[in-house]
């Protein structure tokens, strides 16, 4: 499809300003990354709070063979620093004081697990500056944003500590008159947490928080690239009274198949939470069903963002600015396809060119710095690859497109105009700042184009008819819909997907993911 002449001209003077925005920009950007680079040191208020050592019952320790991962800033290269690089021996260890710790553990009364959990919930507030200064260094997002990463994780603490004191049994209705039913709700035990970088922290504290409130230990594998943020919130968790062997946390890279295999498959781990790619949960799946394990999965997403010709442009282009873009697009959830009706297209895609070409990419520690890096050289082959793919059949670059020169990892963030549905951006989670804009004509089409995935996590659309709302919020074949948001995730809400995005729910009532419910019967009456 291609835009009217207006538009077309609307659109074209949009992107050439974009590009040379960048251009103009550039240098600027090159030096404050320079600047960062010479000093490596992290600037923290309460130094202790940088941990390079995996945690297992209690003990800050290495690994066996004396083996370490070096872990790096993605805004510079620099170096951070090392963490062990642990395997199947340092991990039977922390299963087996998770499994000892259990047994205390999960005796505690729910109140003295709120009252402990509220305390770790007010050292992370207390903390707020550096854990949001170390979630900025490994993982690149602005300061801005990792102060609201740290608000966000630290939710997870505070509604799961009231949670604990709400785990209500029930008393059923006996079908004998001799008989009387009680239900009650128990610690399913030790549990596996496996989390992604792209949330250092709130990844593992909606995981946790669960799992400490309803009596559980953890073995925790944090991700290589964003380790730091996982181990200062160990060291939190002690501070603020959890016992050793409550929480531990096995650092790994290259023996991550062995480690992740043990976690996964171990008869004493009772529960597997996983957050990450798709291809990863499946195999991870596998491993734990050996056991039967009850499983929590939240797997890849390819979101749909939709504007219908009766939607407030200015809203929507709002929405999916903190979509599409939040965290340099590498979020789950972000609006991965975005397809816009005929009508307001040419003016939602020239306004969103706008925005997009008035980002200042750069370390996520600078002023003014609105969007950071990328992960990794990997992620950006990704993204690369998808803006070609869609350009070779007939796409059109609006802003961005190419990987930004200098130190780093930063790729410009993009808009791409008339993508076709067969270009792989359409098919694959970009995990990037690549926002692909395809024109549609109907409702039906839309949900049609918008259910054509074989995941689904979230999905967006705006609208002011209320029938639509109602309409297209439950034809899309997603676990979570925002209408008339860019923004959904909340500790409060019951977080997954459905099709191959994943299995269960997280923060909400996802307490229950990590509890047993037993029948006692009392007979004899």
């Amino acid at each position: 499809m291609h835009l009217s002449h207006r538009a077309s001209r609307l659109v074209s003077a949009t992107a050439t300003s974009a590009r040379h925005s960048w251009n103009s920009r550039q240098p600027n950007w090159t030096l404050l990354s320079a600047r960062m680079a010479s000093s490596s040191a992290f600037g923290l208020k309460d130094s202790s709070l940088l941990l390079k050592k995996g945690y297992i019952d209690g003990q800050w320790v290495d690994a066996k063979s004396g083996a370490t991962i070096t872990v790096t800033n993605p805004a510079s290269g620099e170096e951070l620093g090392t963490i062990p690089e642990m395997g199947l021996e340092e991990t039977l260890e922390a299963i087996a004081a998770a499994g000892k710790a259990f047994s205390t553990w999960s005796k505690t009364t729910a109140k003295q697990r709120h009252d402990i959990m509220m305390k770790f919930y007010s050292l992370m507030k207390e903390h707020e500056d550096d854990l949001s200064r170390i979630i900025t260094l490994e993982n690149g997002k602005t300061l801005a944003e990792a102060k609201g990463e740290n608000t966000y994780s630290a939710s997870f603490i505070e509604w799961f500590a009231e949670e604990a004191v709400r785990t209500y049994g029930e008393q059923v209705p006996s079908a004998f008159s001799s008989i009387r039913n009680v239900v009650i709700k128990q610690p399913i035990g030790v549990v596996s947490i496996l989390t992604p970088w792209n949330f250092p922290s709130a990844m593992i504290t909606r995981k946790l928080g669960a799992a400490l409130a309803a009596g559980c230990t953890t073995v925790i594998k944090p991700p290589p690239e964003t380790p730091f943020s996982a181990l200062a919130l160990a060291e939190l968790g002690r501070r603020a009274g959890i016992p050793d062997g409550v929480i531990n946390i096995v650092t790994t890279q290259k023996n991550v198949n062995e480690v992740a295999k043990e976690m996964c498959e171990s008869k004493t781990i009772k529960k597997v939470s996983f957050t990450g790619s798709t291809p990863v949960a499946k195999s991870l799946y596998k491993m734990a069903a050996s056991t039967i394990k009850k499983v929590s999965i939240e797997a890849g997403g390819n979101a749909p963002f939709i504007v219908f010709n009766d939607a407030d442009i200015d809203q929507a282009v709002e929405g999916a600015i903190v979509c599409k873009f939040r965290g340099t697009g590498q979020t789950c959830v972000c609006a991965n396809r975005i397809y816009v009706q005929s009508n307001v297209y040419a003016e939602f895609a020239s306004r969103l060119a706008e925005r997009v070409a008035a980002f200042k990419v750069g370390n996520g520690l600078e002023e003014g710095i609105t969007h950071g890096p990328l992960i990794h050289d990997r992620a950006i082959e990704k993204v690369t690859r998808h803006v070609n793919d869609a350009v070779e059949k007939g796409a059109q670059i609006l802003v961005g497109g190419a990987r930004i020169d200098g130190p780093g990892t930063f790729f410009a963030p993009t808009v791409l105009s008339d993508v076709p549905s067969n270009a792989l951006v359409n098919d694959e989670e970009t995990f990037g700042p690549v926002a692909a804009l395809t024109k549609f004509e109907t409702e039906e089409e839309v949900i049609k184009l918008a259910n054509s995935s074989d995941v689904g996590l979230a999905g967006y659309f705006y609208s002011r008819d209320i029938g639509r709302v109602w309409r297209v919020a439950e034809a899309l074949e997603v676990g979570m819909v925002g209408t008339n948001t860019g923004l959904i995730s909340q500790a409060v809400i019951p977080f997954g997907g459905v099709k191959e995005s994943g299995i269960g729910r997280e923060g909400g009532h996802g307490i229950d993911e990590y509890m047993n419910t037993k029948l006692i019967a009392f007979g004899g009456l």
